[in-house]
């Protein structure tokens, strides 16, 4: 009892540090680093060497929380290699995986053997076992992250061969690392135990990895069993984690007893029977939905608690020493990725200009190849922790130099489809209309009368019968970011889509790529299309859903409503941007406004507040005032530029 008193005191004290970890990693996000960079660093601060809020002690009593990390990690990993979506580009899958898998491990395992007088815990080693710690160095090189590269690609909304051959490599070279490591793993064992190759070790490794997969598959069908019941969501999460951690616990017992049922150790990879099992349900169960939602839901707190850990375990003496080393190594990892990249490139027909960029989106490492560092620490105590520091010194390298250059390989290829910036508001409100009818016209004249200047682009033929309209009609026959720049919609203040859905989410798509334009309105038509809008940022009005929410107003706040529908005898509800630098910063009560104006929300940076005399406005916030037309020319004069 005293010593699980101790281990809930000691991960008490952890989950402390780790929430610290999470608001503290946010702030390396603002300078562009990334999140596990955060994390690791806060780690290392709270650790024994620097302020000692996690002493030696107190991380071996919460090093449970490990094995429930890298097993959801495996889970992830696993996740990812959806064969629906690889097989389009397998051969240069195939051949980008071997060059960067065999050329990485052996000139990363030939420069560790050959470091091997300049690492101390090496120094007195033999051949035998020099020859083993180069070859799990090696192997631990070639791991990457997808998470870290899906979150570039998300970031940027990438898409293209060149994107889709980095995430395939990535997936399936990570799933090769945990095989290769398990055979790896129990050949250095070999080599440092000096029991010496036999028939009998090929058949015990062949069993080891047949049994890890059959378990793997095993696993799968259970956890998918239970995710397709109608059960609460958080049952299923606790689920997961918890047979995630139980198959290293099955590991453990294993290994501990299977010397004394058939005289010989054998070694069950955890990594690789979580990391088969997650195939599995991925591509042939009913589950793969609610496991991808659980494994996003819980993802960032299971990565807080890896890294912030890890962080805390790096030995800081022996890294000090090592320091030298750790960036040769580094240099030697790139250098064998760019051959690998530009050989396997060659090899799967891959076009000239990604051959010299292929090695890019390889380098980043975290949850993998960081999880196998550890799993090698705990297995050798005399050394491991050493060899472990090491290696994280060239993951963290790593991790602070990949994802910029991942991010500028997509841009080189044009692949990027991230959001332009939206221009400055140049103090004339344009709209473009998409789709000439009713709707669209009334919509126009509307704005107009609130002295918006607006244009209709339609893809109709004949456009002679809305001639005495009066309005600004455009045909074309094709949407194209050269089309939009042609009719001046670069500095467009809202584009409105009431086409088909197709039409307006292609309109949508080159606007947020080329032109940044504030707002995207949309008609939409079919409801199903709504999370491909959403994630352009789009707004959505959906004809059922918006009459229902209109009556529903009208009938529970019929003043409002008439304000919002501009019903109100000269009275009107408008959006203005703070545009005055001598305002920045002053408080709202500050602003004089007309007595008859009243400010009911702000806006900033996409986050809307309900503001109060005491809320300090900034250049950039969007005011959404209300009152008589003549009060609210006067206060868009007031923020308007000088």
């Amino acid at each position: 009892m005293d010593k699980l008193g101790e281990i809930l005191i000691y991960t008490a004290g952890f989950v402390i540090v780790a929430v610290a970890s999470q608001q503290i990693a946010k702030v390396f996000l603002k300078i562009r680093f990334p999140l596990i960079t955060g994390f690791l660093l806060t780690g290392l601060v709270a650790g024994p060497f620097v302020f000692g809020l996690l002493d030696h002690d107190g991380i071996k009593k919460v090093a449970y929380l490990n094995d429930f990390s890298l097993a959801f990690i495996a889970f992830a990993a696993g996740s990812e290699l959806y064969l629906k979506e690889l097989r389009s580009r397998l051969k240069s899958i195939a051949w980008n995986t071997s060059g960067q898998l065999f050329i990485t491990l052996i000139l990363g395992s030939a420069a560790v053997f050959l470091l091997g007088d300049y690492i101390p815990f090496m120094r007195e080693m033999d051949a035998s076992a020099r020859t083993a710690v180069a070859l799990l160095a090696g192997v631990i090189f070639v791991a990457r992250s997808p998470a870290s590269a899906i979150a570039v690609i998300n970031e940027m909304r990438a898409k293209g061969p060149f994107v889709q051959v980095a995430l395939g490599v990535t997936v399936v070279k990570d799933v090769l690392v945990i095989i290769l490591f398990a055979i790896v793993f129990s050949i250095a064992h070999t080599l440092i135990t000096g029991v010496g190759f036999s028939g009998g070790f090929i058949i015990y490794l062949l069993g080891e990895l047949i049994v890890s997969f059959l378990l793997g598959l095993g696993l799968g069908k259970i956890i998918s069993l239970v995710l397709i019941r109608d059960i609460f969501k958080e049952f299923k999460i606790a689920f997961v984690l918890f047979i995630g951690f139980s198959i290293y616990l099955l590991s453990g017992y294993v290994k501990d007893h299977s010397y004394d049922w058939i005289g010989h150790e054998v070694y069950l990879e955890p990594l690789l029977i979580c990391i088969i099992g997650s195939f599995w349900l991925t591509n042939f169960s009913r589950a793969r939905g609610i496991f991808l939602e659980i494994l996003e839901t819980t993802g960032p707190y299971i990565y807080v608690i890896f890294f912030t850990l890890t962080g805390a375990s790096m030995s800081l003496d022996v890294l000090a020493e090592v320091w030298g080393v750790a960036l040769i190594l580094f240099g030697v990892r790139l250098a064998s990725m760019v051959i690998a990249g530009y050989v396997g490139g060659a090899l799967g027909g891959d076009p000239q200009e990604f051959r010299a960029i292929n090695w890019m989106p390889y380098v980043t490492q975290a949850g993998v190849g960081l999880g196998l560092a550890i799993v090698i620490a705990e297995k050798y105590p005399v050394w491991g922790p050493e060899f472990a520091t090491i290696l994280i010194g060239v993951i963290v390298l790593n991790q602070l130099v990949g994802p910029p250059l991942f991010k500028w390989a997509i841009q080189r290829v044009g692949e990027d489809h991230s959001r332009r910036p939206t221009p400055e508001f140049d103090g004339v409100r344009d709209a473009i209309i998409f789709g000439l009818g009713n709707q669209s016209l009334s919509l126009a004249r509307e704005l107009i009368r609130h002295g918006w200047k607006v244009k209709i682009v339609t893809y109709q033929k004949d456009i002679s019968e809305y001639s005495a309209e009066g309005l600004d009609i455009r045909q074309t026959d094709k949407v194209t970011p050269e089309f939009l720049k042609s009719i001046d919609t670069e500095q467009a203040e809202a584009i409105v889509g009431l086409m088909s859905d197709k039409d307006n989410y292609e309109v949508c798509e080159i606007a947020y790529e080329h032109l940044g334009t504030k707002d995207l309105i949309v008609l939409m038509n079919d409801p199903a299309n709504v999370p491909r809008f959403a994630e352009l940022g789009v707004q959505i009005v959906h004809p059922a859903t918006a009459l229902i929410g209109l009556l529903d107003h009208m009938v529970r706040s019929p003043q409002a409503t008439r304000l919002l529908l501009g019903m109100a005898e000269d009275q009107d509800t408008i959006e203005i941007e703070v545009q005055d630098e001598s305002l920045h910063g002053i408080l709202l009560r500050d602003l004089k406004l007309p007595s008859d104006v009243i400010i009911l929300s702000l806006r900033r940076k996409g986050q809307v507040v309900i503001p109060h005399g005491y809320t300090r406005i900034r250049m950039h916030d969007f005011l959404t005032a209300v009152g008589s037309e003549e009060s609210l020319n006067k206060v868009s004069l007031r923020l308007a530029a000088e």
